[in-house]
This record gives C-alpha cells, structure tokens and sequence, in this order.
C-alpha cells in the first residue's frame, strides 16, 4: 500500500500519473522539441517522463550495492504500475530445477472450461525484478486476452548465474504442462511470455522444449527480448544513453548474469545464434524505438520468418524500454500492452478447448 511506501515514492508515483494524463500537445510543450533519432521520433508522453527522470535521477542501479539496486526496480515497479482488478491471483510454490520457486497465477473472470495459460518471466536482466515487477503485465494480459498467467520468480545471478535461470524456465514450463488440469488449462493452449531477460528466457524455453524433451510452448510472447549478448547492433550505437536502458546496465547485466564469458554464444544465453529455428512456435515480438536491444529483436523476427515460424513484429517507433509496465501511467504502455493481448487472444486464448 502507498502508505507504506517513501514518501519520494508517493511523490514521484503522483506527478507521474499527472503528467501522463495531460494531452499530447502539452506534454509535447512540457518536453521541449522533438528528440529524432534514426529516422524516428520519441513519442512525447515518453520525452516528458524521461525529462523528469533526469531532472530528479541519482545513482541508478548499476552503480549500488546489489540489494539497493533491487530496491530501486521495485520502487519505480510501484511508481509506474497499476493494479488492474482480476478474478483470482494465488500464490503457489512450484517444483523448480534446483528446489521450490514462488509463483503466482492469475485468472480473469468469465473463463469457460480449461483456459489458456501463459507462463510468464519477469525482465530485470536475470539479476533485479521479482512477481511484484511483473504484476501489472500479468493483471493486464490475464483480463485483456481472457487467460491465466503463471507469473515465475526464477533464480536470479550472481547468486544464482546462467543457466540456473534457464532450467528454472523450462522447469516451471514443465510443471504447467505436467499439472495442467489443477491449474485448470488446457495443456495444448500452453504459451510462455517475458520481458527483457524474460523475453530472452521465453525464446530459450520454446528452443530447448521444442529440442526435447517437449512439448514446446503453443505461443511465444516477447517483448524487448535480449537475443543476442555476443554483440552489439547499431541500435546500441545509437541508443547507449538516456533512454532508460543503457549500454552501460546491459554490460552489468551480463557481467552478473555469466560466470563464464565465453558463454555469451551459448544459444541458451544468446537464441539469435541457433542454428536451427524451424519448427518453433509461433511468436510475437515488440520492440521499441529508442532502445539499444531494437535491433537483435528485429533480427530474431526475421530469423524465425526465414525459417517458417509464424511471427509478428510489431516496433513501438516512439517508445523505449519496459515501457509495457507503466500500466498506471499515461498511454503508450498500456496501447501496447493491448496490442499484445490481442496478438495472444489470436495465438493462443483461440486454442483452449480446439482439439
């Protein structure tokens, strides 16, 4: 509750909300001019709120001790969200690859029969985030796109580095399929769905499940997905500071997420370099404009269209990332957030109950 909460928090959580409501033209005004890069131009809710983050920004979570910087996501994880009512949200405890995971399923009203489920891992570079980061995300999909969600809070580095997170995700995979009809959904209308590193992790289950042992996921949900951490595409040229995510976060990310450093190439760190993409499942992937993972997003998109998987890709030209879990702040989070549950209303919700 906001009560108990920094009072910096609940201002901060208020002027946000007031400056996101305000038209586009006066927060165009409030912004200053148009920020053009690469041909595109950040939207102006987005210019403004990125004003005001500077305005009042200190040290970010890079540069803290670790347990502040997991502090500090879940600070701005309060600030930004909202809590969209939903039927039923229940805490579980499920089997991971390496002891008990906590979880939380979600379940909107007016669901017929075994329902669609998405399996859903948090973003925060497999080293911040946790179920209340990816809250808002899970309340919006589970109401928009009429399915449950399995929120996982898998392992997180540097205490626990690649793979633990990996073979956590595919173990929570696993137990959905496995425990279907207690989770009440239909074991063939199976997805898996993230953010950031969750989007990465996304990939990584539906490679390794569709490798074997299976069944692969139904539907794969990315958004801003890292598929690529051998390399760095022109849009981290281009985007390396001063829209939220920078170069600097994903190097530390990396640097916490990999005991070893040759492993950036291992498929399970970096998707974009498998060999072989046929036969996974069908995808939806976002991307932002003005974010340094852009374009190894795009370039897994295209990698799964060469290779026969059915895949749409959608690029949110003015926005930045993590932008879909400002639920409770101006507009553009949530437009996109509902782009994205129709894709999954067509992908997946549509197959509960098909065979």
């Amino acid at each position: 509750m906001s009560t108990h909460r920094p009072f910096q928090d609940r201002v901060a959580r208020r002027v946000m909300r007031t400056v996101g409501a305000l038209p586009a033209r006066l927060q165009r005004m409030l912004g200053g001019r148009p920020i053009r890069v690469d041909g595109q131009e950040l939207h102006p809710e987005i210019q403004l709120a990125l004003k005001l983050l500077h305005l009042t920004a200190g040290r970010t979570f890079e540069q803290l001790p670790l347990s502040q910087g997991r502090a500090q996501i879940s600070s701005e994880a309060w600030i930004f969200a909202s809590r969209m009512p939903v039927s039923t949200v229940r805490s579980l405890t499920i089997p991971g690859s390496a002891g008990s995971l906590p979880a939380r399923l979600y379940a909107p009203s007016g669901l017929n029969g075994p329902s669609a489920l998405l399996v859903y891992f948090h973003g925060g570079g497999w080293v911040l985030g946790d179920l209340e980061s990816a809250d808002s995300v899970c309340r919006f999909l589970a109401v928009r796109a009429g399915l449950t969600v399995l929120s996982i809070d898998y392992r997180l580095a540097p205490e626990h580095p690649f793979p633990a997170g990996v073979e956590d995700a595919v173990a929570a995979h696993r137990y959905a399929v496995e425990h279907a009809a207690s989770l009440g959904v239909d074991p063939a209308a199976i997805g898996v769905g993230g953010e950031s590193a969750g989007g990465n992790l996304a990939a990584v289950v539906s490679q390794i499940t569709h490798a074997g042992p299976g069944p692969a996921p139904a539907f794969q949900l990315m958004f801003f997905p890292v598929t690529d951490l051998s390399a760095k595409s022109a849009s981290y040229r281009l985007f390396s500071d001063g829209f939220f995510l920078t170069e600097a976060q994903m190097d530390w990310y990396r640097d916490h997420y990999l005991s070893d450093p040759s492993a950036v190439t291992d498929p399970r760190v970096s998707p974009l370099l498998a060999e072989d993409l046929a036969g996974l499942p069908p995808a939806y992937i976002a991307v932002a404009g003005f974010d340094p993972l852009r374009d190894e997003g795009e370039a897994y998109a295209r990698r799964l269209e060469a290779a026969g998987v059915p895949v749409t890709l959608r690029r949110h030209s003015g926005l930045i990332h993590g932008v879909v879990n400002a639920t409770g702040v101006g507009r553009t989070g949530r437009e996109a957030l509902t782009e994205a549950a129709a894709a999954l209303r067509e992908g997946l919700t549509a197959r509960a109950g098909s065979r």
